[in-house]
């Protein structure tokens, strides 16, 4: 195919906002797989994604369409996630990506993760297209909805595609407004080769499969390549891409996404976001962009059953592989016996961690409860990380604690305002801004000790709000808080598990 006949692009959305079913119609419009192998939310593989109706893992599917000038064009959807814990996910997707459709529920209209995405989306100088879904709904306002986009974002939205995903309206108008507005892929198909990893996962008779996009050069199977991060070598054994299911094509080309599978049986040798090259004719630099992911939120995982440590060792190991953000280190706890130290990007990674250790691996799990990283400067001048609250010095020796701080968007209908900021005081916020959406919504900005959040800040934020909160938060720094360690005695003991 044509570079200038490739289209890379994702879908941003809030969660259920209907991007799940747009990638849907998306894969029957196109005839990618019949209608008896149709099945809903195709992209959400995990039983726990169609569950829970959420994104957890970015999936790819390549799609042929033929544009209004009669040309066959290469779609390659990246799917994403939409939750803020995964916002690593999403970084990683929309850099292999020159477009992405912005899907706005035509009744609920912006929220807090839309906008987060979009700003992800800007960074990356991707082209734009809005699409109001659900236009079907009774209380649909597409027009309204269009205002808002203009007023928050800042998008042109004349061309907006209207459309409602589940009655099949406007698909067609979505697949040519791709061809139409969203760029081809750049780059030089005789340099040497340079892919970027977005995605990879573990396959029992392959090993480990990785997930590209093609930014410079070509690659063939038999070839020699090696991940820049890791200097590790290997031969490609498999090239395809996924149609969702994977198909070997034998090679993938500039501007393509695909997967590429070799002799690579450990999963700690390919990193997300490195750079896959040729072993014979290297590239002189990586890819630029990429972070490394950094834990926030941190938990004791110990088996039921002191018998399976091995099993949730090699469990752990399994799932890191499709989950770049997740660490984990033993542990040892003199109430609970062996287990790991594990480190997850916020409350929901690690509810979804946990239960896929339980479903996939069956194993009966005691999780302690969830805790952040404090840095304890001491009176002799050093300053040390600490997580768990049993491994805090004696008061006397600490000159102060400083604990992460985020900043925490909340966007509200304007009645539950009062609502929304009782619960930030209560929970140590310090008030920021308040901006007016429109008429009706409100963004209201707090600075808030993300170990308040950890607990049960949005489950009172949605109470409080009878459910239309909507709420993202990044961390900006360390400050310096007033804390105090609670040791909880048991017949006089103290009991490491159950310190706070």
């Amino acid at each position: 195919m044509e570079q200038k006949h490739i289209r890379n692009f994702s879908i941003i959305a809030h969660i259920d906002h209907g991007k799940s079913t747009i990638a849907d119609r998306l894969i029957e419009y196109t005839g990618t797989l019949s209608e008896r192998e149709m099945e809903a939310q195709v992209l959400d593989s995990m039983d726990l994604e169609r569950e829970r109706g959420i994104t957890i893992k970015a999936q790819t599917v390549r799609l042929d369409y033929r544009g209004e000038d009669g040309e066959l064009y290469e779609l390659n959807l990246i799917d994403t996630p939409g939750h803020v814990d995964f916002n690593y996910e999403v970084s990683r997707s929309l850099a292999a990506c020159e477009g992405a459709l912005l899907v706005v529920d035509a009744a609920q209209g912006v929220e807090a993760q839309t906008l987060a995405n979009v700003y992800l989306a800007l960074e990356h100088d991707l082209e734009i297209v809005p699409v109001i879904n659900k236009i079907d709904l009774p209380s649909a306002e597409p027009e309204r909805v269009k205002e808002e986009i203009e007023d928050s974002i800042g998008l042109d939205t004349s061309a907006a595609v209207l459309a409602s995903a589940k009655t099949g309206i406007g698909i067609k108008e979505i697949l040519d407004a791709v061809v139409a507005y969203i760029p081809p892929p750049e780059g030089d198909a005789d340099a040497p080769l340079r892919a970027l990893i977005f995605d990879s996962y573990f396959d029992a008779y392959k090993g480990v499969i990785a997930h590209v996009r093609i930014k410079e050069g070509v690659i063939q199977k038999g070839m020699k390549l090696k991940l820049m991060a890791t200097g590790k070598t290997f031969e490609v054994t498999d090239v395809g891409c996924f149609r969702p299911r994977p198909v070997d094509t034998g090679e993938l080309r500039t501007g393509e996404v695909g997967f590429i599978a070799g002799a690579l049986k450990d999963v700690r040798d390919v990193r997300v976001g490195d750079t896959v090259t040729g072993a014979e004719r290297p590239a002189a630099a990586a890819l630029p962009g990429y972070r490394g992911v950094t834990p926030m939120v941190f938990c004791g995982l110990y088996p039921e059953d002191s018998k399976d440590y091995d099993t949730l060792r090699e469990a752990l190991e399994k799932l890191q592989l499709n989950d770049a953000a997740l660490v984990f280190e033993p542990e040892t706890s003199i109430a609970l016996g062996f287990g790991f130290r594990c480190g997850f990007l916020g409350l929901l990674h690690m509810d979804v961690i946990q239960e896929r250790l339980e479903r996939e691996y069956n194993l009966g799990l005691i999780m302690t409860a969830p805790y952040v990283v404090y840095h304890v400067y001491r009176t002799d001048g050093t300053m040390r990380e600490v997580s768990n609250p049993a491994d805090l010095p004696p008061a006397t020796e600490i000159e102060h604690i400083e604990e992460p701080c985020v900043k925490a968007t909340v966007i509200v209908p304007k009645d539950y305002v009062g609502a929304v900021m009782e619960i930030s005081q209560e929970k140590r916020g310090v008030f920021q801004t308040m901006d007016y959406l429109d008429a009706t919504r409100v963004t209201v900005i707090y600075h808030i000790p993300l170990n308040e959040i950890l607990y049960d800040y949005f489950d009172r934020l949605k109470s409080a709000t009878r459910g239309y909160a909507s709420l993202d938060y990044e961390l900006i720094d360390y400050q310096t808080s007033n804390l105090v360690k609670l040791d909880i005695l048991l017949n006089g003991d103290p009991v490491d598990a159950l310190s706070t």
